[in-house]
C-alpha cells in the first residue's frame, strides 16, 4: 500500500517540478494616459487684423482675451503652458512638441501687447498675401529705420 502512495507522490512531485520549471505566463499591461486636450474653441467672427511684434516677423491678434500668433503660414496658441498650432486662426488646434516650436514664437517678449503708438493693423488678406515676401525682403526691418516718412506698410503717409 505504501508503494502506490509513494509512486503517486513521486509522479505528483515530477509534474509539480515540471510546472514550476516552465516560464510563467501572465497578462501584464502598462497604461499611461496623458490627457492633452486642445484649447476651448474661441470663435473669431471675421478674419482678424494683426499687428507685427517689433523685432520679429511674428504677428498677433489684438483686442481679444487670448494670445493667438501668426508666423510663417501657421497660427499658434498657448493654452495652460502647452502650445498648439493650426493653419487657420479659428483652429482646429493641434498639440505642438516644444522642440517643434519656431524660436521666434518661443521668444515673443512678455510685453508684446504694449506697442508704441501708430502701429497700423494689418488686414488679414494683406497678411496672407504678403507675409512671405515681407519676411524674404526684410520689410519690417526696413520699416523700423530706413523708410522714414512712410507708413507702416512702406507707403508714404
Amino acid at each position: 500500500m505504501i508503494k502506490p502512495i509513494l509512486k503517486f507522490v513521486s509522479v505528483l512531485a515530477f509534474f509539480l517540478c515540471l510546472a514550476l520549471a516552465q516560464p510563467c505566463v501572465s497578462d501584464a499591461e502598462v497604461n499611461i494616459d496623458i490627457n492633452i486636450s486642445p484649447p476651448a474653441f474661441f470663435p473669431i467672427p471675421a478674419p482678424p487684423a494683426v499687428l507685427v511684434i517689433p523685432g520679429s516677423y511674428v504677428y498677433f491678434v489684438p483686442d481679444i482675451d487670448i494670445d493667438i500668433f501668426f508666423y510663417q503660414g501657421y497660427w499658434y496658441r498657448p493654452h495652460r503652458d502647452i502650445w498648439y498650432s493650426s493653419k487657420s486662426y479659428n483652429g482646429p488646434w493641434a498639440y505642438v512638441l516644444p522642440k517643434r516650436l519656431p524660436p521666434p514664437i518661443l521668444n515673443v517678449p512678455p510685453g508684446f501687447r504694449h506697442l508704441p503708438p501708430k502701429h497700423d493693423r494689418i488686414p488679414h488678406k494683406e497678411l496672407e498675401r504678403n507675409w512671405k515676401s515681407w519676411e524674404k525682403k526684410k520689410h519690417w526691418d526696413k520699416d523700423r529705420g530706413e523708410s522714414k516718412g512712410k507708413g507702416k506698410h512702406g507707403k508714404k503717409g
